[in-house]
């Protein structure tokens, strides 16, 4: 009878509880409310009081809000929006909706419905009129997961007597994943393995999953390079069928095929690629013609010559649609065959191309231009540095073609700087490697003439035909194209940027728009060798908008080009093939393709870009990390260069590798963090600690499986005014 009592009691305050809320719709209740309001006086009720109400708040009856108060959710102001989970921290997430303009919803972690980062999640919005806030966002709760990002986890194995724990990776998944004992797949301890969910709990818990694969044991470089691929869902390997297919591809170059072309193969024609470059993507030709001017040819592997539509060898170039670059490697898009073989423009052999033909003058005007497909002998692969050295001494092989183009090179860089394009140089460190992928030190890469050099003639070609194809048709009605789109900076963050350069001096005229540009070239020009170089140019790129590939003709902001494509590198970009499948298609008179395709896969290889981007990001950190783990007995100069809630980051000046100073480190006062004017701040002795201030720091702690390195304050000396 006691039981049938309790259940009754129960289902008594579960239903007074409802009622309660239900007609109190506008107000928010503590625990010591409802016991008051409700009643509650004997002390067995009270205790069951908190289990019924997290009960209702699970099935979505009430809410419970980040003041503790509790809510009912049929007031008329909740409503219900769907968007991707930005899972920040362990305590909170974000979700950022598809179509709301409101603005992102937090998410406190109790809340978060087994979702994880990345889900497109249903979540609930507590209170639209934006009565209960944190920073500026509202508060919801998770009701659903719409569709899982993943449900593949590289990580690091622990493994007890009956059951056993991934750690993963990954920054932003803050769970372990329950593998039982018969799950293993023969892993050992502290391996790097590759964990499948095979069942989410709703209820806190953790996810039970299973061993998928095995990459190796953790700290090898192999297996953290292919478990940072497998983190990202690139491929690292190529399937037996493809390699097939490329393999039974016929190399010999028909004299049929060699009559459809124009040849190139009689005039000067030559690479400029890294000294290690195993894939050659362009070549440049260069003849005087006999009218005084000059021909200055930009010749681009014939890729979709070899590779057709609909064959496996397309598709698997579709499903990648980038090459990835490693600290220690690339990961083609096209197996070998291609990638170093029959595409890649060797020297002293005969080669298919598509081409990009520019008539200018001595003083680097355009005269003429053509497009179509070529054939080209280059006689001398040059790398970057033997073409800076002939740059600067005017002396070497093909002087006069090498300093030709540089000149031309430089008045069509000028003549873009002058028109409003980006001069922003971003510093790119490179690794020095054992043979166990072990690195040995860090260096900045240096840009010189000789990259530029290549650089704008490709630009060129890139610009020249995307404004052909654009051109073909007058009105409206335009030729479906693959275009590289970059949207203007974000307004409020220029506003930030400015207001943080002025402390260093900088004045930067950010409210007229047709101004910006110079601007920011401006402000590159005044940093340039100086200690707040880096943050202000980091804070700069992270005004801009990111780059993407859309069949929408927009603008190229960061370029000052009114049309812009990607067609100079088919070997590594999917997105190049696209545009030399239409631009050919359309040089043969074809109609307009299907734009909305070609959306989807413009959309599909924006997406794999940035995972590609991600990925080689994570393996330059892999490196920074192991490379300081050596490093705990040195201090070192460096510039705070980003804050969180949680503490400030630090670039070290000597290694540019990034790592964190936690605020919970700092024992001499109590430290608050003030973004909104990049600073923290000391409640009691008030010292500042700003975006840009040098400091001194020590490696206190690396994590390798997390890439991260927590460093310890030593001293703060503030740049001089």
């Amino acid at each position: 009878m006691k039981n049938n009592n309790n259940t009754k009691d129960t289902d008594f305050l579960r239903e007074k509880l409802i009622t309660f809320f239900n007609n109190s719709k506008k107000n928010a209740f503590s625990m010591k409310d409802l016991v008051k309001k409700l009643g509650l006086k004997r002390k067995e009720t009270q205790d069951s009081l908190e289990k019924e109400l997290n009960l209702l708040v699970k099935q979505g009856k009430i809410s419970h809000l980040k003041n503790g108060l509790y809510k009912t959710n049929q007031s008329g102001e909740t409503n219900f929006i769907t968007g991707r989970v930005d899972h920040v921290s362990p305590r909170f997430a974000y979700v950022i909706p598809q179509e709301s303009t409101e603005g992102d919803i937090w998410i406190d972690n109790r809340f978060m419905n087994g979702a994880i980062d990345g889900d497109i999640v249903k979540a609930q919005v507590f209170d639209s009129s934006g009565k209960f806030k944190k920073e500026k966002h509202l508060e919801g709760k998770i009701i659903e997961v719409v569709e899982r990002k993943r449900t593949e986890f590289v990580g690091t194995i622990e493994i007890s007597p009956k059951f056993a724990f991934v750690i993963p990776d990954n920054k932003k998944i803050h769970f372990d994943i329950f593998i039982p004992g018969n799950a293993l797949n023969n892993a050992t301890h502290r391996q790097k393995v590759i964990a499948e969910v095979t069942e989410w709990p709703d209820d806190g818990q953790k996810p039970v999953g299973k061993i998928k694969e095995v990459l190796g044991n953790a700290g090898d470089n192999n297996t953290e390079m292919h478990a940072i691929m497998a983190e990202y869902g690139l491929p690292f390997t190529f399937p037996e069928s493809i390699d097939k297919a490329a393999n039974q591809i016929e190399e010999e170059i028909t004299k049929a095929e060699i009559s459809k072309r124009r040849d190139f193969r009689n005039i000067t024609t030559f690479t400029i690629d890294p000294v290690d470059a195993k894939d050659f993507d362009d070549a440049i030709s260069v003849q005087k013609l006999n009218n005084g001017n000059y021909e200055i040819g930009v010749h681009i592997a014939d890729v979709t010559h070899y590779i057709r539509l609909g064959t496996l060898l397309e598709k698997e170039a579709y499903l990648r649609a980038t090459s990835v670059y490693l600290v220690d490697r690339c990961v083609p898009m096209l197996p070998e065959k291609l990638s170093n073989g029959l595409c890649s423009l060797r020297p002293n052999e005969d080669k298919l191309t598509f081409s990009a033909v520019f008539e200018m003058t001595e003083s680097g005007k355009l005269m003429n231009q053509w497009f179509g497909k070529t054939i080209i002998h280059s006689i001398r692969r040059f790398s970057y540095e033997e073409v800076q050295e002939v740059i600067e001494t005017q002396v070497g092989d093909h002087k006069e073609e090498i300093l030709l183009l540089d000149r031309l090179a430089k008045i069509l860089r000028k003549d873009r700087f002058k028109k409003g394009s980006i001069s922003f140089e971003t510093i790119e460190i490179k690794f020095k490697l054992d043979e166990n992928g072990k690195p040995l030190g860090v260096f900045p890469k240096i840009r010189v003439d000789a990259h530029k050099l290549v650089e704008d003639f490709m630009l060129l070609a890139n610009k020249k035909v995307a404004e052909h194809v654009y051109n073909m048709k007058k009105g409206e009605d335009k030729n479906t194209m693959v275009y590289r789109t970059h949207d203007n900076p974000n307004p409020d963050k220029l506003k930030s940027l400015a207001t943080f350069a002025a402390r260093f001096g900088h004045k930067l005229n950010v409210l007229d728009d047709t101004a910006i540009a110079g601007a920011l070239n401006k402000l590159t020009e005044d940093v340039e060798g100086k200690p707040e170089q880096n943050v202000l140019q980091g804070l700069a790129i992270r005004c801009m908008a990111k780059a993407k590939y859309t069949t929408e003709a927009d603008p190229h902001f960061g370029l000052a080009f009114q049309h812009y494509t990607h067609f100079t590198s088919p070997i590594r970009r999917y997105p190049d093939m696209m545009v030399h499948r239409l631009l050919s298609h359309y040089l043969d008179g074809g109609k307009s393709e299907d734009k909305h395709l070609f959306e989807e896969k413009c959309n599909h290889s924006s997406e794999r870009e940035k995972m590609a981007a991600d990925a080689e990001r994570a393996s330059i950190k892999y490196k920074q990390v192991e490379f300081m783990s050596s490093m705990t007995d040195k201090v070192f100069d460096g510039i705070i260069s980003g804050m969180i809630e949680t503490g400030m980051f630090v670039e070290i000046v000597e290694t540019k590798c990034e790592g964190m100073v936690r605020l919970s480190e700092l024992s001499d006062d109590f430290y608050e963090v003030d973004l909104d004017n990049f600073r923290i701040v000391g409640k009691r002795q008030k010292k500042i600690y700003t975006l840009g201030d040098t400091v001194q720091v020590q490696v206190k702690k690396t994590d390798l499986a997390r890439r991260t390195i927590d460093l310890e304050l030593i001293t703060n000396k503030k740049i001089s005014e």
